[in-house]
């Protein structure tokens, strides 16, 4: 016989509550153990979370020394030193010597164009400032004055610098320091562009017959050029009133070394046909042509005439006006470098203003001048840009502060000739050129743009015609 149903139905509850006890229990040991697993993990991945930084602020940089803020010539700098080519003729004299025969040589510089690329020159120290790192663009904020090319990476490069000489205190600082002492804080600017051109007012030689009557008679090492080739310097001009400082044997010694380093010329030769014609180079499709004239000249004999060695002079300016017209019918960018005005005088003559305007007039596209030792300022004539004076860049340091000033002035050029031109400011140091930063770098292109009339120049650099 069955129990009665009400027993029945009172087993089927009691086992139906025990059932649900145990699906309970088993409910709640798997929601602790899932508990425990997902707080084990969450332990695992904090544990391999980064440490958060001890502090908000980023470390700094060590701060240059002082030695290294002055160009590394602290410690070498000199109390006093004279200040360079005082008291020079500025004239030449009045009489014109009879020509020397005899004198031709076979001319020691190659006429020929070097190759776009920079040769096998060994890389710089790159410790060269943000404002000088990179080429131009060539563009300024509007568009007077710069290069029409859509693509300024077609545009031509070219960088000056002012007077360089390697002797006396700067030839013992090189002695001790290294050739490439000078050029170390320019990092790679002058391999990276298309063309570096320079003012070298020293002979370079070993030998040679000091001129007299000089204050200064400079006399450099050749070790100096190799260090200059590799640096980035392609050409320098030699039409200044230095360049015969150990007569015509220290000339051919120049033009020799030079050559055998690879460094174009302009500006003197073994006659008058080699001191006026132009040296010429091909980059990035363009023909450029490079002329340098003086209008400084310690004695008449320097002159180069006939057969006679020496520099291309301009106090008349007719054969250089030819040479330029003569370069614009071959080349499609016409570079005049000119030595002229009064040393320590930031502002040009009337003489500068005028032989500037000449070689503009006759077909020059970029007029660089130096000579005057500090820097003068800019001039945009007729659509060209006339520079006239870069100041020294690697020279003995005078007590004259304006002296210690100088720049880098970097020219982009489009195949129509159309240039735009920017100012990086440099400290000429004791042998070496040092990068102006911050306050420095601001107050110089303040300064130029008050020597320039009608010129803005904004923070970078870039001079824009008013």
């Amino acid at each position: 016989m069955y129990p009665p149903r009400s027993q029945r139905s009172s087993e089927k509850k009691k086992a139906r509550r025990t059932r649900n006890v145990k699906v309970r229990i088993v409910n709640v040991m798997l929601i602790v153990a899932i508990g425990l697993v997902g707080l084990y993990y969450l332990l695992n991945i904090r544990e391999q979370q980064p440490a958060p930084p001890a502090d908000s602020e980023v470390v700094q940089q060590q701060p240059p020394s002082e030695e290294e803020d002055k160009g590394g010539d602290a410690l070498n700098q000199p109390d006093e030193v004279p200040a360079e080519t005082t008291g020079e003729e500025s004239n030449p004299v009045d009489e014109k010597p009879d020509a020397e025969s005899g004198n031709a040589r076979e001319d020691a510089e190659s006429k020929t164009s070097k190759n776009d690329g920079k040769g096998a020159a060994k890389p710089a120290t790159e410790t060269q400032s943000a404002n000088s790192g990179k080429a131009s663009s060539g563009k300024a904020d509007n568009d007077k004055g710069t290069p029409s090319t859509s693509d300024p990476s077609k545009d031509v490069v070219i960088h000056f610098v002012g007077d360089i000489q390697f002797s006396g205190k700067v030839a013992d600082l090189l002695e001790k320091n290294g050739y490439d002492y000078p050029f170390a804080k320019l990092g790679s600017m002058f391999q990276k562009d298309d063309l570096t051109i320079g003012n070298l007012e020293t002979p370079v030689t070993h030998g040679g017959t000091s001129a007299l009557d000089k204050t200064y008679v400079y006399k450099s090492s050749p070790k100096a050029l190799q260090a200059m080739a590799a640096a980035g310097f392609e050409a320098v001009n030699l039409a200044n009133n230095h360049i015969l400082d150990q007569g015509v044997e220290g000339l051919v010694d120049t033009l020799t070394y030079l050559k055998e380093y690879g460094i174009s010329h302009a500006g003197a030769g073994m006659n008058d046909t080699e001191a006026y014609e132009p040296a010429y180079f091909e980059r990035k499709g363009m023909k450029i042509a490079l002329l340098g004239f003086s209008r400084v000249v310690p004695v008449a004999s320097w002159k180069a005439e006939g057969n006679r060695a020496g520099v291309a002079e301009a106090y008349d300016s007719t054969r250089a006006v030819k040479a330029i017209q003569a370069a614009r019918k071959k080349a499609d960018l016409v570079i005049v470098v000119a030595h002229w005005g009064e040393e320590r005088v930031s502002t040009p003559n009337a003489d500068q203003t005028r032989l500037g305007h000449e070689f503009v007039d006759a077909g020059a596209d970029l007029v660089i001048g130096g000579h005057p030792h500090v820097l003068q300022g800019l001039e945009y004539y007729k659509g060209k840009w006339i520079a006239y004076s870069t100041g020294n860049f690697i020279f003995s340091k005078s007590t004259n502060e304006e002296t210690w000033k100088t720049a880098v002035f970097q020219a982009s050029c489009n195949r129509d000739a159309a240039c735009s031109m920017k100012v990086i400011p440099y400290e000429a140091a004791l042998g070496q050129a040092v990068p102006m930063l911050d306050d420095a770098n601001r107050l110089l292109l303040e300064q130029m743009a008050k020597l320039s009339p009608g010129i803005r120049i904004n923070t970078d650099g870039v001079a824009i015609p008013k």
